[in-house]
């Protein structure tokens, strides 16, 4: 039996090829700023209602006002919705929180790269991938000393990253799930 050898941050899976690896590395996707989605009340024609994720995280529903999406799954935001909705307006509400367009998941590349740029995701991306769509390293680039730019509570924090640690099935671990608005340098 041909072996498909996945990556997790913590550990190795062997998964059979023919098989997603979906099942072994899940996770929801978190709400973004220029998120585009669908939000309907059954029932409740007044309540459907097609939303952007706005700069700040937040969307703006009728009767509920402004609601935090950005960093929430779409179950998440459901939840938010329907508890909001049931505490003044609407016994038992039925609300759906529908993805229309992924905008919000995206990351950039500057530097020694093929490609630089902005690139939007259509799914979580790591390091290595992200070099790949930005066309690979150039001859001049310095691959051991990569760095990821991620801005967390207002604060830039750099995490390192070494191409050929990664190259040679070496910490792996570095090989990180980038994040809406990360930066990849490539010195």
């Amino acid at each position: 039996m041909k072996l498909l050898k996945t990556l997790s941050l913590a550990s190795v899976l062997w998964i059979p090829i023919g098989q997603t690896a979906a099942f072994a590395d899940r996770q929801a996707y978190l709400l973004a700023p220029e998120d585009v989605l669908e939000i309907s009340v059954w029932k409740e024609t007044g309540l459907q209602k097609e939303v952007l994720v706005r700069p700040d995280g937040v969307i703006t529903f009728p009767l509920i006002g402004d609601v935090r999406a950005s960093g929430k799954s779409t179950e998440q935001l459901r939840e938010d919705i329907t508890k909001r909705l049931e505490e003044k307006y609407i016994t038992n509400p039925s609300v759906s929180v529908a993805l229309l367009k992924i905008g919000g998941n995206k990351f950039y590349v500057i530097g020694q790269v093929n490609r630089p740029g902005e690139y939007l995701a259509g799914h979580y991306i790591d390091v290595m991938q992200a070099l790949s769509v930005a066309g690979g390293l150039t001859p001049f680039a310095k691959k051991n000393d990569v760095m990821v730019l991620r801005r967390i509570n207002g604060k830039v924090t750099a995490i390192h990253f070494s191409y050929d640690d990664v190259e040679s099935g070496i910490r792996l671990q570095q090989n990180i799930i980038l994040k809406p608005g990360d930066t990849l340098v490539v010195p």
